[in-house]
């Protein structure tokens, strides 16, 4: 663990309870979150994930994974994550990050092909489900160009933004970029090892972070409001019923929270796609019990608990849910053959061991 770690932890803990906190909007829908944003990028959380010589922090996996759990406790209305993707992104291809929040581009696989930058740096394509397109100052944009993948750096205001929410009423807005013309500064070829499935895998990073930290808040929720509702006379903690369910849930958060940690520990394809598939999993067991032992009163806009299951339930989609991933670690295991399936199991075993 580094050393910055824990006053990192902190740090994120204090700015996202002094506005608003867990059991408390933080902005009203659809508000943009001005101060918390400010207060974020004067701790230098924004840009945490870059390295020191290109004007970030330069922090590691582990340390960025406390920030975005964190955020995720706190169901914080903010580009934490796309705005860390977008400046690795950037950064690692020879962009000058600039300051302000982010988006990215593509968020979809099939919408990849469609984004293409020609010869004469012209960005043509149009991509869906763009997380807080219409709140950044620029998006980073993975695009085919004339020899090999590019990134670039486009300015909102020169793409055309179609608003949407998700289920959480978080902004997913479909972006169309009309043959934007890009400064040679704005385009450079994709970092070393950049490429569409790179930028899922460290997506999907970034998502078991703030999943993980959304599922704590929901534990918390559901043994509080089980020992605080009484029925015929006492807690329905009290009731067997109740207490399996919370079990079951309790141990899914577990589970999360450990796959979450060996993820952000190991940094490995193999780490990230099972802790992703395990957390959506576990996501879905986990909502469920939540809003059953709630009942109708978890729906409500003056409960806390929607904020974190309607966001749950949108992120497990994000950068490939459960499915995908499970057939991803299948197709792995089947490519090693009968010799080489049970050092590609134990190997994995032996990395989360070793933390």
């Amino acid at each position: 663990m580094s050393e910055m770690r824990p006053v990192l932890a902190a740090t994120a803990e204090r700015l996202f309870a002094a506005h608003g906190g867990r059991d408390a909007a933080i902005a009203p829908r659809g508000a943009w979150p001005a101060a918390l944003w400010q207060a974020l990028e004067a701790a230098g959380l924004t840009l945490a994930s870059v390295a020191e010589d290109k004007g970030g922090a330069g922090v590691d996996r582990g340390d960025v994974a406390v920030i975005l759990r964190a955020a995720g406790r706190h169901a914080a209305p903010v580009p934490l994550a796309e705005t860390m993707l977008a400046a690795w992104l950037l950064s690692e291809s020879g962009i000058a990050v600039p300051p302000g929040p982010l988006a990215l581009a593509p968020m979809l696989r099939e919408d990849a092909a469609g984004l293409r930058i020609d010869g004469t740096r012209r960005l043509a394509g149009t991509a869906r489900g763009i997380p807080w397109a219409r709140d950044c100052v620029a998006l980073a944009v993975l695009a085919r160009g004339p020899h090999g993948d590019c990134v670039a750096l486009v300015p909102r205001a020169a793409a055309r933004i179609e608003p949407s929410r998700n289920l959480a009423g978080e902004p997913r807005d479909t972006v169309a970029f009309d043959d934007v013309t890009l400064a040679a500064d704005q385009v450079a070829p994709a970092g070393a090892g950049i490429d569409l499935d790179a930028l899922w895998l460290r997506g999907a990073l970034v998502r078991i972070s703030s999943m993980a930290g959304a599922l704590e808040t929901v534990l918390d929720s559901t043994v509080r409001h089980a020992n605080e509702r009484v029925q015929f006379g006492r807690p329905i903690a009290k009731f067997q019923a109740v207490q399996q369910q919370i079990a079951v849930l309790a141990a899914n958060v577990a589970a999360a929270g450990a796959a979450a940690d060996a993820a952000a520990h190991d940094g490995a394809d193999v780490a990230i796609a099972a802790a992703k598939a395990r957390i959506g999993e576990a996501a879905s067991l986990a909502c469920g019990i939540a809003h059953q032992v709630h009942g109708a009163m978890g729906f409500t806009q003056e409960h806390a608990l929607h904020r974190c299951t309607t966001r749950l339930w949108a992120w497990r989609e994000e950068f490939g849910d459960e499915t995908h991933w499970w057939a991803w670690l299948g197709r792995e295991a089947a490519r090693q053959g009968g010799d080489g399936l049970w050092p590609f199991v134990t190997a994995a075993a032996t990395r989360a061991g070793a933390r």
